[in-house]
């Protein structure tokens, strides 16, 4: 958890030491592959963190509409072992955290070097998956890979909430979902400052 206490603590900590340790006890999971991705919804918290332990580490944000992102995470019942979840328990939490989050973003983007931070758009995505994932690969330093653009016959294990989506080619059904909502959604719309 990332409370005061753990930050207080991290005042003496030698970061490198960290890094390589997280490396060798993930190593399992990269599979003899000389990189991994770590795509737990949480890491945005870390990301200074993250760049003191393992400053090669690219961090990629991904942007959603925020009214569709709040409504997925709304919808989405995470792990319920977990209180750090809870905020997408309410509509109101969801848009008060989405905002904690947009915060905390432009933050990491203002603090941390730009060769290490990218965003992408899964709007972007949907409208143009190979300029996208040509440009995130170049971001990553890795080479093309047809196999980018077919991610969804990848047979790797997968035991996050989109473990469904990622065995599908991309698709644009959730793009602008929040329009079926209507007046329904005014107040999540007030709580994001959205009012067009």
């Amino acid at each position: 958890m990332l409370d005061t206490e753990t930050l207080a603590a991290t005042s003496g900590i030698n970061f490198s030491d960290i890094g390589e340790r997280y490396l060798n006890d993930t190593k399992h999971l990269a599979r003899g592959s000389a990189r991994f991705t770590d795509k737990m919804p949480l890491n945005f918290f870390y990301a200074g963190l993250i760049h003191q332990a393992m400053p090669d580490a690219r961090i990629v944000i991904l942007r959603r509409n925020p009214l569709d992102s709040c409504l997925s995470n709304f919808r989405q019942l995470f792990s319920t072992g977990f209180s750090y979840y809870n905020y997408a328990l309410s509509i109101d939490d969801t848009a008060e955290y989405y905002m904690a989050f947009e915060n905390l973003i432009e933050h990491w983007k203002q603090n941390l070097p730009g060769n290490r931070v990218h965003e992408i758009y899964y709007e972007d995505i949907v409208k143009d998956q190979e300029n996208q994932t040509r440009q995130l690969l170049d971001f990553c330093e890795l080479s093309w890979d047809e196999n980018c653009l077919r991610f969804h016959e990848n047979t790797a294990p997968v035991s996050t909430a989109s473990s469904v989506q990622v065995r599908q080619p991309l698709y644009a059904g959730s793009v602008g979902r929040w329009q079926k909502y209507g007046d329904r959604i005014d107040g999540l719309r007030k709580k994001l400052g959205i009012f067009h």
